[in-house]
This record gives C-alpha cells, sequence and structure tokens, in this order.
C-alpha cells in the first residue's frame, strides 16, 4: 500500500472515504492555511473567518462521508467551493439581518440611519484613510472582485477553477476580474498610488 505522504490530495480523500481517518489529518494539514487564508481575506474578521473555516471542515467531511466527492483532479478547488458557497451563505445571513422593517404607520424616515449602510460589501470601494499598498486596495474591493483577485493571483487558479470554484461561468469570473482591475486602478489614482498588475 502506497504511504500517505506520498499520496495526492484526490487518493487521500477516497482514503478517507474507504475508512482511513489518518488520511483526512493529513488533508487537513496540506489544505488549512491556503483555506483559511482564503477565507480570512475574504470576510476580514478573524473571529468569522474561524467559524467559516471550521464550518466548511465539517461540511468536506461530511460530503465524504456521504461519497458526495467525484475525483475530478482538484481536490483544493473542490473545497474552495465549499468555503466559497459557506461565505455566501454567511453574507445572506448577515444582509437578512438588516432589514428593515417599517412602522405601523410605515414612516421610514429610520432608513436613512448610517447603520443600515455598513454592511453593504458593495458599496464600500474605498476606505477613508490613505491606502498604502495593493493589498490594502483589496480589502476595498466588493466580495465577489476581492476573492477572484485572491484566487488568482495569490493562489494561482485558472478562471477554469474560479469559476468552478465559485459557481459561475468563466465569462463572469473573467468580468469580476476586469471590474476588480478597473476599481484598483481608480482607487490608486484616487490615493496617488503606483499600480502594476502582471
Amino acid at each position: 500500500m502506497k504511504n500517505l505522504h506520498d499520496m495526492s490530495d484526490e487518493q487521500l480523500a477516497l482514503s478517507y472515504i474507504d475508512g482511513n481517518n489518518r488520511a483526512f489529518d493529513l488533508l487537513l494539514s496540506r489544505n488549512e492555511t491556503k483555506l483559511y487564508s482564503y477565507i480570512l481575506f475574504v470576510v476580514h474578521d478573524r473571529d468569522t473567518a474561524d467559524d467559516i473555516f471550521q464550518e466548511t471542515f465539517v461540511k468536506v467531511i461530511t460530503k465524504l462521508q456521504q461519497r458526495k466527492y467525484v475525483n475530478s483532479g482538484k481536490f483544493s478547488a473542490w473545497i474552495m467551493r465549499i468555503a466559497h458557497n459557506v461565505i455566501m451563505d454567511w453574507y445572506r445571513e448577515q444582509k437578512s439581518d438588516r432589514i428593515v422593517d417599517a412602522t405601523q404607520e410605515n414612516d421610514l424616515s429610520n432608513i436613512g440611519n448610517d447603520h443600515i449602510l455598513d454592511g453593504n460589501i458593495e458599496n464600500e470601494y474605498v476606505n477613508k484613510q490613505v491606502l498604502c499598498d495593493v493589498k490594502r486596495l483589496m480589502e476595498n474591493l466588493p466580495t465577489p472582485q476581492r476573492e477572484v483577485v485572491f484566487m488568482r493571483f495569490y493562489q494561482q487558479m485558472s478562471f477554469k477553477e474560479i469559476s468552478e470554484a465559485t459557481n459561475v461561468s468563466i465569462n463572469t469570473a473573467l468580468g469580476r476580474m476586469r471590474y476588480a482591475i478597473l476599481n484598483l486602478r481608480r482607487m490608486a489614482k484616487d490615493y496617488n498610488i503606483a499600480l502594476q498588475l502582471d
């Protein structure tokens, strides 16, 4: 039998499905740093990232035990897709917590409060303080754009892998990258920062 350390992630996943718990421990140790850094980069909060990371691995274990993993040659893209879905569920939950109900008299004056706008990631383009570097600029991109930039430049994923992980078409992934670059250039110009993406 092949040594666990010589196995690919895909082989380890299949070994775990067949009952080898040590295979999962190795899978976790190989993927936890990359996955956690991705989650933290998207959600910007360590406690939230911890929760999402744990929930992601619970879902990974469940799906493996239910034999829902098909060896497609990219285990890391498969777990990224699961993490992406957990993050999107979390964002949806956050949005629903911010729904404002009209009063009995249908007075909508309470809608102008600033705290309602705080959670809208899509509108949060530019931080009020001077941004020093590209990573700081990226933190102000809308979540889908930030996610694509992170996967492409920090994790060297192809657009095909990004589209599979985020459950969108390749064209959508490419479009998000295009808008992210446009937004990064605009923010860099606003803050007099020299920005060049390779």
